[in-house]
């Protein structure tokens, strides 16, 4: 068996709130998987790396993206064709990788160009990317939000939905992403308008559930945050305007939610005379709300994962590790606002047996660190850090 030992490192393995000093691993280079681990006296291989007392902490999850979109452009990407959009989107998962994002999960990405990159990347035909759980495109009832051209299945009843949930499943789709709510960049709605009714996402729950697979909604206020909750989805998105009723069937029902707080910050901080008032005054006037809303669900004990939305206004492939300082913000600590990524995120996504944290029998994707991600949450922000896939540096 070929090996590769990791020594001289300050370990955050994602589970624990410590960092373990003159730490090491040792991992399987055929499948990239750590064998076994300790601090000092660091086991034996023919390939030996000092990294040189730095800190090292799991590759980053990130939930929710959308990896067609183009954060400097605020018509939704509709005058692009979809080759064009593929070459940006295969630079977009650069950019995320180079910034720690070791996995990430797509929600909502036009001509299916997620499932189309993700076949690429096991062909071995494209690399330096992240691993991919794909949505396709999203679901949406016609004149909704994601109501746009090769971005969304238009479903207007539970048999539209059902028949469009199988067909994504059969084009190569991981997970599906329905739209519960209007939203920010839409023109036509507000947050608190429901659109996909319970009926039509339970379809959509069901089918995924009969295969295993997961269902994230587009919910950012109510009715829609509950409707979607009862139709049995698995994340809330955005979740701006949760309110105890939403906290208390959450809890009963372990739904995760992905606050994006980066997408709701950036907007109303960079939007002046760049977006439409319309859009503007969504965000800036949901802003404090969100923050008290999320501090609540996070206080009464909801399961918070990691995603950005990256792809929307200004909310650039580079950000995610920013994502964790706005996190603190709603009372987490450093160590708690990561777990919504080395814990939470990867049980949302059903690869928690191989990713997540740092042990004996996952996979070795980790960051490379100067500064300790427990003491300062913003060291997961330097530029330069080193990024490992499969204990294979990529950056």
């Amino acid at each position: 068996m070929a090996t590769k030992t990791f020594f001289n490192f300050n370990l955050f393995d994602g589970l624990h709130n410590l960092t373990q000093k003159s730490a090491w691993f040792k991992v399987d280079t055929l499948t990239g998987k750590i064998i076994s681990l300790g601090t000092s006296n660091p086991e034996k291989s023919n390939i030996m790396v000092d990294l040189k007392q730095k800190y090292v902490m799991p590759g980053l999850i990130n939930v929710h993206t959308h990896i067609s979109g183009d954060p400097d452009s605020f018509d939704g990407n509709f005058n692009r064709s979809e080759a064009e959009i593929a070459v940006e989107a295969y630079q977009n998962l650069q950019i995320l990788l180079k910034s720690g994002v070791t996995y990430i999960r797509e929600c909502g990405c036009a001509y299916d160009i997620d499932i189309k990159l993700k076949k690429s990347q096991k062909e071995g035909r494209i690399s330096k990317i992240p691993s991919m759980i794909t949505s396709g495109r999203a679901l949406s009832m016609t004149g909704g939000h994601g109501d746009g051209p090769n971005v969304s299945y238009l479903t207007d009843s539970p048999d539209e939905v059902r028949k469009a949930t199988r067909t994504a499943f059969r084009n190569g789709a991981d997970c599906i992403k329905v739209m519960a709510t209007g939203g920010v960049m839409s023109p036509g709605d507000f947050m608190n308008d429901p659109q996909l009714s319970i009926e039509e996402m339970r379809a959509a729950v069901v089918e995924a559930h009969h295969k295993r697979k997961t269902v994230a909604a587009h919910a950012e206020g109510n009715p829609g945050i509950k409707y979607a909750i009862l139709a049995g989805v698995d994340s809330i998105e955005h979740g701006f305007y949760v309110n105890d009723e939403d906290i208390k069937l959450m809890l009963e029902r372990g739904t995760y939610l992905t606050p994006t707080l980066l997408a709701e910050t950036l907007i109303p901080k960079f939007g002046k005379n760049v977006l439409p008032d319309w859009e503007l005054k969504k965000a800036a006037d949901a802003l404090d709300d969100t923050f008290v809303n999320l501090s609540a669900a996070f206080e009464k004990g909801i399961k918070f994962t990691c995603g950005t939305d990256a792809g929307s206004p200004f909310n650039g492939y580079d950000k995610t590790p920013f994502e964790f300082e706005l996190l603190t913000k709603l009372g987490m600590t450093p160590f708690e606002a990561y777990q919504c990524s080395t814990i939470n995120s990867a049980k949302l996504c059903q690869i928690d047996d191989e990713y997540g944290t740092l042990e004996a029998g996952k996979i070795a994707d980790f960051i490379v660190l100067d500064s300790n991600p427990l003491e300062d949450v913003k060291a997961v922000q330097q530029l330069d850090k080193q990024v490992f896939q499969k204990a294979i540096r990529q950056y």
